[in-house]
């Protein structure tokens, strides 16, 4: 395996990473200061990116004050540093600013299964038992059997119900057909607190997974209250081997080293950019291979079967509470078929891969692939949050 320093590191500016309407968006990031040896909650205005922690010390803070995007607009700050800066600044190097995932103690969130497209190719994971030589094959009999079947079905509806009775019949009831158009959704923990990586980072996959893909995803962030703030892009890595051996490896599928990335950075809501802007959101993915492959994908919000809302009172309510909020993947339509090494295997990553996922409303999140176990160790917890933020005086 090359070593990271002689891997191909995808080429990042303001101009590539910033919505198309920078200039009327309330942009919230979170940059690494070497000065502090710690975390900033950060203001991006035009190229410029400014120090709020004095304001509110972790975005989590920030995000419980109603006044949110007049403080990330117009707040007096601290240190200041150039976008182009950050962006350049070389992955997993302490000494220099750089980007963050733009959250923090909120707690990571995805709901699976949420688009038919993608509800078939977990039900074909599960029939191959996570074998991509047979993927093809069965592709084609649940594509015979179901056609359209599931096409504009309301999840827990009784024409869903009228669907799962025909599916049961044809002996194709699944897991994920009862998530994906049963009275309840899936929603699962992604990651733990603070250990996700940001744009311009070293994404990990499973170094013993041959079948996996990027999962390019809209990412709500709510509050404790379970009030929708803001929203931006996830990359919820799939490692399709693994989870389609059993359901019950999801963990291990989904939860690795370097495996979950968000950014580049969280949009408040406000009048230009509310729910119904999210509901309509539409999603690119481009993957750039080492040896001159491409992948182009695209996910539309419009054709999730459950609102965004659903999502949220399925996470957030009576039943569970999230004191310092939490981040929401609500799933994606994209799930690549194409041959990539061999005929009838599907896509699957190679080290070195440059994945873009990216929104004109949202800008872009752009990471490079690596086994999990040679990304950098996350290593920067909640214990040190707090010390760091105790030693700077903010808390």
């Amino acid at each position: 395996m090359e070593s990271a320093a002689a891997r191909p590191r995808p080429v990042l500016t303001a101009a590539s990473v910033l919505p198309e309407d920078a200039g009327h968006a309330a942009l919230v990031a979170r940059v690494h200061d070497p000065e502090s040896d710690g975390p900033c909650v950060a203001a991006v205005r035009g190229e410029r990116v400014v120090d709020l922690t004095g304001i509110a010390p972790t975005v989590s803070d920030l995000l419980e004050r109603d006044d949110a995007a007049a403080v990330v607009r117009e707040a007096d700050g601290g240190t200041t540093w150039h976008l182009d800066e950050l962006l350049r600044a070389p992955a997993g190097r302490r000494d220099v600013p750089h980007l963050l995932a733009p959250v923090d103690l909120q707690v990571i969130k995805a709901a699976g299964v949420t688009f038919a497209q993608s509800l078939l190719e977990r039900v074909i994971e599960e029939r191959t038992g996570g074998d991509p030589a047979q993927a093809a094959r069965v592709r084609q009999r649940v594509g015979q059997l179901v056609g359209g079947t599931l096409d504009g079905i309301r999840p827990g509806s009784p024409e869903a119900d009228k669907a799962k009775q025909l599916l049961v019949a044809e002996g194709l009831w699944s897991q994920y057909l009862e998530v994906g158009i049963g009275p309840d959704p899936e929603v699962f923990t992604k990651a733990p607190v603070l250990s996700a990586v940001g744009t311009g980072a070293d994404i990990g996959v499973l170094g013993a997974s041959v079948w996996n893909n990027p999962e390019p995803e809209a990412v709500l962030v709510v509050d404790s209250r379970g009030r929708v703030r803001g929203a931006t892009l996830g990359n919820d890595v799939n490692l399709r081997d693994i989870e389609g051996r059993s359901a019950l490896l999801l963990s291990r599928a989904k939860d690795n080293n370097a495996s979950c990335a968000i950014g580049p950075f969280v949009r408040l809501l406000d009048d230009g950019f509310d729910l119904d802007t999210v509901r309509g959101l539409d999603i690119d993915l481009r993957v750039d291979g080492p040896d001159g492959y491409v992948l182009n994908g695209h996910s539309s919000m419009r054709e999730i079967s459950r609102d965004v809302l659903d999502l949220v009172a399925a996470t957030h309510g009576a039943h569970h509470q999230y004191p310092d909020g939490f981040v929401l993947f609500t799933g994606t339509l994209f799930a690549p078929t194409e041959d990539r090494h061999a005929p009838g295997a599907g896509f699957t990553h190679q080290h070195g891969d440059i994945v873009r996922i990216s929104s004109p409303r949202l800008g872009a999140l752009v990471n490079t692939v690596v086994p999990s176990e040679q990304a950098p160790p996350w290593t920067y917890g909640v214990r040190a949050l707090m010390h760091n933020l105790a030693r700077r005086g903010v808390l």
